[in-house]
């Protein structure tokens, strides 16, 4: 947008420059010369003076002698030479466009100099208010406006025009776009496209912006003049998340460290959208500190990677333990929404004991577990179980989520040879056990940790082995951790235990199932006879027998698993020494231990005893499928429970 204020019979050549030096070439030599700065200005008082009131009275105070020139100086006039180039133009009546660029400058020159209506009629106020006012009703004009403010900070201020600016800014980013057609940039907009059309070319019709368009312009504002728009844009009932959104892309391009990758497994890149401009430490600690206390505080408003991604360049640039603090609770409250990848915090203090933060994180993850419960706690008549979680209860959704996050973690961080064990359990132990509907993750961490800490005494393995559910692994997981040898003993007997009694449950399940079919056939047998429905009958009958089949074929494929164990298990005996021993101290023996004693009493003149038939059933029988625990199977579990 251009305001263009025409004088007749003038003509813009008529100011020369000479090196830093102006002049009217008017025909008539100069009277005054006016000094800003470093460039002086030769121009005659009477143009001056009918439209100054402050050069007016310069000139009745002067006191100089007839045959000098008089001289003024205005060094500290806002804007400067250039802008006192226009004034002057405008005082001979010389033709100017008054734009964006310049209209607020003049406006507060004219201020300075006194250029009202008292003392002129249509004076320099007066055009440069009435050019502001159309300047309002333009985003981009308004933008470049409060740009140039800071060219006259206090001028502007004192007018109002910053105050007037950011107004019509917030105004028009808090509107609904589509009841309006105010000029605007971004990349929802298309300037100057064209359809062509039947050979016709025509304007297309504008495509509907979005909710970001106004993300980019403000971007470029300084982080004063951006502070108060946002402020003011939020007091306007906007969306926290539009204002989250704008903070995103203003420390994308005004904090480089924030689009770095800081961990280990990649190398460091900034972000496309960063300018990368030099900058202090100082000036970016502020600049990031004033972003966090911008953010807004509703939960899931701001995303999760950014602000971790800024609590990692706060440690970069050590910023105030309050701005930290703020971050992290910010980021407990949304840990499910996380990523392993920007959860890997390179640790930045002083003590570099681990690679990573490690008490950060667990900062993180305790503040995380306090609002899950103050949240548990204002539900009503809310009780935790399995069950719920199993039926997915929403409540329970994010510590799942979060479960899965430190399971990842820990398995990241476990190849550490400096991470400690009591830090180890603390940071798994926050999880509580029914969010993790399977405990392979827990265990992944707990075989990388163990690798890479072989100095391990029994009773640490021990201990660190109780993070994990023996009965809640998958059956790959019990398969691997049986034969994991990093394991202590009285884990793997446990791991094998539950798993035998999982699969006796399941075997009995189908016998119970099998038989409920074989009287559900009868009955229906009964039934279809009294109805005189033999077909159905017959069909049913059928049915029910490939059923009975496949439960059959179900049992054969269970025992065979356990069969499968119970070979493990022989492998293991093999393997670890003294296990006849152990056995014989729990008071476990199995059918087939019982019988090769029998043998072994019978043949008492042989010194080697036969070894006992590998398919005897090493724990218990099954008779139909309904027979419970032997006997030592239940001391087993006694002694199990015992230790």
């Amino acid at each position: 947008m251009v305001c263009t204020i025409m004088r007749l019979g003038s003509k813009s050549e008529t100011f020369l420059r000479d090196g830093h030096t102006w002049y009217c070439s008017t025909g008539l030599p100069s009277d005054v010369i006016v000094e800003v700065g470093e460039t002086s200005f030769h121009l005659h008082k009477f143009p001056l003076l009918s439209r100054s009131r402050v050069i007016e009275n310069l000139f009745r105070d002067y006191s100089g002698e007839d045959d000098k020139k008089c001289v003024i100086q205005f060094h500290d006039i806002p804007g400067g030479a250039k802008t006192f180039l226009l004034v002057a133009k405008f005082c001979y009546g010389i033709r100017l466009e008054l734009t964006a660029l310049n209209m607020v400058t003049l406006r507060c020159a004219a201020e300075y100099l006194q250029m009202s209506e008292d003392h002129g009629e249509g004076n320099l106020i007066t055009h440069t208010e009435n050019c502001l006012s159309e300047i309002f009703g333009n985003w981009t004009d308004t933008i470049t406006a409060l740009q140039t403010c800071e060219e006259a900070p206090p001028y502007a201020e004192e007018l109002h025009i910053v105050s007037r600016c950011i107004h019509s800014l917030a105004m028009k980013a808090c509107a609904d776009l589509s009841m309006f057609s105010w000029p605007m940039t971004g990349s929802g907009t298309a300037e100057g496209t064209h359809a062509l059309w039947n050979g016709i070319c025509a304007a297309a019709k504008p495509r509907a912006a979005s909710e970001d368009w106004w993300y980019e312009d403000v971007s470029f504002l300084s982080l004063y003049l951006y502070k108060r728009l946002i402020l003011a844009i939020e007091s306007s009932g906007i969306k926290p998340e539009r204002i989250a959104g704008s903070l995103v892309h203003y420390a994308k391009r005004h904090l480089p460290l924030l689009g770095r990758q800081s961990s280990f497994h990649g190398g460091n890149y900034a972000a496309p959208g960063s300018t990368m401009a030099i900058q202090s430490d100082a000036d970016q600690r502020n600049l990031l500190e004033e972003i966090v206390a911008l953010i807004p505080n509703q939960k899931d408003a701001t995303p999760t990677n950014f602000l971790l991604r800024l609590l990692r360049t706060s440690m970069i640039l050590h910023a105030r333990p309050s701005c930290r603090e703020r971050l992290e609770k910010q980021i407990g409250a949304q840990l499910d929404q996380a990523a392993l990848e920007d959860l890997l915090i390179p640790n930045i203090g002083y003590s570099l004991d681990t690679l990573y933060d490690i008490d950060c994180v667990q900062r993180i993850l305790d503040h995380f577990v306090l609002v899950d419960h103050e949240a548990l706690d204002t539900s009503s008549s809310y009780i935790v179980d399995e069950g719920q979680l199993m039926g997915g209860s929403h409540p329970l959704t994010p510590m799942t989520m979060v479960a899965n996050l430190v399971d990842g973690y820990l398995a990241e961080v476990a190849p550490d040879v400096n991470l400690k064990l009591p830090k180890f359990q603390s940071l798994a132990a926050v999880i509580p056990d029914y969010a993790r509907p399977l405990d392979d993750g827990i265990y992944r961490a707990i075989d990388i940790y163990l690798k890479a800490h072989p100095w391990l005494t029994d009773s640490e393995k021990e201990q660190l082995c109780r993070l994990m559910n023996c009965q809640k692994l998958s059956i790959e997981a019990t398969t691997h951790a049986t034969q994991n040898e990093r394991l202590p003993l009285r884990v793997i007997v446990q791991i094998l235990f539950f798993e035998q009694l999982r699969l006796r449950t399941s075997i009995a399940g189908w016998f119970f199932v099998s038989d409920n079919l074989e009287t559900s056939q009868n009955l229906t047998g009964n039934l279809a006879v009294s109805r005189n429905n033999g077909s159905a009958h017959v069909g049913t009958t059928q049915d029910h027998f490939v059923e009975a089949d496949d439960i059959m074929e179900r049992v054969s494929e269970l025992e065979k698993e356990c069969l499968s164990i119970k070979e493990e298990l022989e492998k293991l005996v093999k393997t670890k020494g003294g296990w006849n021993i152990f056995l014989k101290k729990i008071g476990f023996r199995s059918k087939s231990n019982k019988s090769c004693d029998q043998k072994q009493q019978k043949s008492s003149d042989s010194k080697i005893s036969k070894p006992c038939d590998s398919k005897t059933p090493a724990v218990a029988t099954f008779t139909n499928g309904r027979e419970n625990h032997n006997n030592g199977e239940s001391g087993l579990l006694q002694v199990l429970k015992e230790n």
